[in-house]
């Protein structure tokens, strides 16, 4: 695979560069290709294993690409008390995938989030940017099949 990195030259070629060069890659590929990993360091002249260690300890770096649909299953206290782990469980079982992981064939991401702030709705997933509230178990699945189906407007 061949990427295209030419932005890469936009940024002063010493350390303090890593983490802005990182962030951009992340955009422009929705991940960080092993790849560019390695063309940022040989450009910055860091040891890959630092560009690997500063990617690594930051959460909003991923070393995989989403899927085209990211749910986000929210555990805040509110969805907690009202079945968050139900409506988790349900979706796990449905897409065959755990929290932090995407589907085969690219589909869904699912992500675990500590408060999407739609308490009154909880428990509550977000698919992409759309809100879907008062959730049971089966309501969830009937959301996943709609998705499947391409179906459902998110």
């Amino acid at each position: 695979m061949s990427l295209k990195l030419d932005y890469i030259y936009n940024y002063e070629q010493n350390p303090s560069s890593l983490i802005p060069l990182l962030q951009k890659t992340q955009e422009n590929f929705g991940y960080l290709p092993k790849e560019a990993l390695e063309e940022i360091s040989r450009y910055l002249r860091v040891p890959l294993s630092r560009v690997y260690g500063v990617a690594t300890f930051y959460a909003q770096f991923r070393f995989e690409p989403l899927g085209k649909y990211v749910i986000k299953i929210c555990h805040g206290t509110a969805c907690h008390v009202n079945g968050a782990v139900n409506i988790s469980q349900a979706i796990t079982e449905e897409l065959g995938i755990e929290e932090g992981q995407t589907t085969e064939d690219g589909l869904v991401t699912l992500e675990r989030v500590a408060c999407l702030g739609c308490c009154s709705l909880a428990p509550v997933v977000m698919i992409n940017n759309k809100v879907f509230g008062k959730l049971t178990p089966e309501k969830v699945r009937k959301l996943i099949k709609k998705l499947r189906e391409g179906k459902l407007d998110v």
